[in-house]
């Protein structure tokens, strides 16, 4: 690295290297989550990948790009929804608070030092309201 010019074309070339990984592992990610491609089609696509990558990312991505752009939508939107459903799960599984749980806690909370009597006076009485 003799000069300015050296350094930064060296990190432009690194930026390129890493957007190709990035978008070659893309690729491969989503042609394991199709499920109407055969795996002779998958197979094909992965040794296209490996004896030309530059041209097979750039075919997969005009090929199938929109197709890629949808499976991974609706990835996202299975995961939310199933990340959605643990926590309903989760917090209905949860015991509710009824009147009494909620004044013991607060009769705990009186006993510790951490309310005064003012304070557990008014819980109590938002607990039986």
């Amino acid at each position: 690295m003799n000069s300015f010019m050296e350094w930064f074309w060296l990190m432009v070339w690194w930026f390129a290297f890493v957007m190709y990984l990035v978008v070659l592992f893309q690729i491969i990610a989503d042609l394991f989550r199709d499920r109407q491609l055969s795996g002779w089609a998958k197979g094909f696509w992965m040794i296209f990948l490996i004896i030309v990558p530059f041209l097979a990312g750039l075919i997969y991505l005009i090929a199938r790009g929109r197709g890629m752009g949808q499976r991974q939508a609706e990835q996202v939107s299975q995961a939310r929804a199933e990340t959605d459903e643990y926590i309903r799960t989760v917090a209905s599984s949860t015991p509710a608070s009824s009147p009494t749980a909620q004044v013991s806690e607060a009769k705990a909370l009186l006993d510790s030092g951490a309310i005064d009597e003012r304070e557990f006076a008014a819980l109590k009485a938002k607990a039986l309201a």
